[in-house]
């Protein structure tokens, strides 16, 4: 396994990678193979699927951790190391195909663990094409049987518990927060709050992704070192030159009233405050990838994304790429946006250090992949859970601008939890 940039006599040797076409395997995530320890957490398998379609992988032909201030740029680094010594042999050529990595990035510069691995097998899917693709390191062997995995068993005995922070003194925290922006300090903070659960024995990291992905269809489902989730955030795909962001913010939680949905979601659409929280989402997205694109398309007003928990105010930014930098680089000038972060940047930040009082770890940083040609798909890890044997900490994150109420707040951060929460139980 390759473990820095520069490790043993082991990372000489070029990565050999092969990528063959498959008839149809089926539902992706139901290839990822059993826990093959106690933890229950299949750690080396990986996932970002969305409607079907998409990348499941599992082993690892290589990794890099990387941390601090320069991790994105440390993971770049030995990506295109990677991508520039290995011998690909690719008979489908899609983007996804050949040598791929999946990565998964601290929040904060501070000191943290970020990731970005090779697979030793992955399986794709995209517009009615399936794919395998097989990574060894020195000699390759031949490609591996594809079959259903044994199907996983739903947590035992789940048990929730507060986080960091509990309710009220979370919603004080919010009110703080409030206060600052009043005084002009920040137009915009996005304060995050954890809750834990715990169950029985360890947890099989499949049953949550099986579940989120049929639950949450239009998000990506997504699984890297432990981090889980279905996010409706794509911060940025390149593909072939087009660079695309979706931008959320501004939320409202839905009822199940179908026609009083509809009522809220024009209510959401004419929110001064959701719009105002919106505006400074997209506009933060559109100036870092105006450094890197052309042509630029950002729609004057957003739409309202429906998702079976709530809906939210969603833009789609696109341009066209006029310079040679890969979906990670593209990713990391993106974070943290507004979205995740607040504006000012530096002052955003700076607050949520202050006052937010958890370790955010991997949770709102980027998660996805990246090809040799530097194409690829990378969300926010929103919606999102971290497995550690029986335990899974869940997150969810508010944006707080002047118009916040802390009351209001917490209640949507509850329903932030929802996804994960679902998905956990029977």
């Amino acid at each position: 396994m390759t473990t820095s940039p520069a490790g043993s006599p082991r990372d000489a040797l070029p990565l050999l990678v092969r990528t063959v076409r498959l008839d149809d395997p089926g539902e992706l995530l139901d290839l990822l193979p059993a826990p093959a320890g106690t933890d229950g957490s299949t750690p080396d398998s990986v996932a970002w699927v969305r409607r079907g379609d998409g990348l499941v992988g599992w082993g690892v032909a290589a990794e890099v951790r990387t941390s601090g201030a320069d991790r994105f740029a440390a993971a770049q680094r030995w990506w295109r190391e990677q991508a520039r010594g290995a011998v690909v042999r690719d008979e489908v050529s899609l983007p996804g195909t050949g040598l791929v990595g999946f990565g998964s990035f601290a929040f904060s510069d501070a000191p943290g663990d970020s990731v970005l691995r090779v697979p030793e097998v992955v399986i794709g899917r995209r517009d009615g094409v399936s794919w395998l693709t097989h990574v060894a390191v020195g000699s390759i062997s031949s490609a591996p049987e594809l079959r259903p995995a044994v199907a996983p068993e739903p947590p035992r005995s789940l048990a929730y518990t507060d986080g960091t922070l509990g309710g009220t003194t979370w919603a004080e925290v919010v009110a703080e927060a409030v206060r600052r922006i009043e005084d002009g300090d920040l137009e915009k903070v996005v304060l995050a709050r954890d809750l834990v659960a715990e169950a029985e024995d360890a947890i099989d990291v499949r049953w949550p992704l099986q579940r989120l992905s049929t639950q949450y269809r239009t998000c990506w489902t997504f699984h890297v070192d432990g981090l889980f989730g279905a996010t409706p955030e794509l911060l940025v795909r390149r593909e072939r030159g087009l660079v695309t962001s979706r931008v959320l913010a501004g939320t409202i939680r839905r009822t199940g009233d179908d026609a009083h949905d509809l009522q809220l979601a024009a209510t959401l659409a004419r929110s001064s405050k959701d719009l105002e929280e919106h505006e400074y989402a997209v506009r933060s997205v559109a100036e870092s990838l105006g450094r890197h694109c052309t042509s630029m398309n950002v729609p004057e007003a957003p739409f309202v994304l429906h998702l079976p928990n709530v809906m939210h105010l969603a833009t789609d930014v696109a341009g066209v790429s006029d310079d040679d930098a890969t979906s990670l680089e593209l990713a990391a000038s993106l974070h943290p946006s507004a979205a995740v972060g607040g504006t000012p940047t530096e002052a955003a930040i700076a607050l949520i250090d202050e006052i937010e009082g958890m370790d955010r770890g991997r949770y709102a940083g980027p998660v996805g992949w990246i090809d040799a040609t530097g194409d690829g798909e990378w969300g926010l890890a929103l919606r999102s859970g971290l497995l550690e044997g029986p335990r899974v900490r869940l997150f969810a994150g508010c944006g707080i601008v002047a118009d916040s109420d802390p009351e209001a707040e917490l209640a949507e951060a509850q329903a932030k939890f929802v996804p994960v929460r679902d998905a956990l139980e029977q």
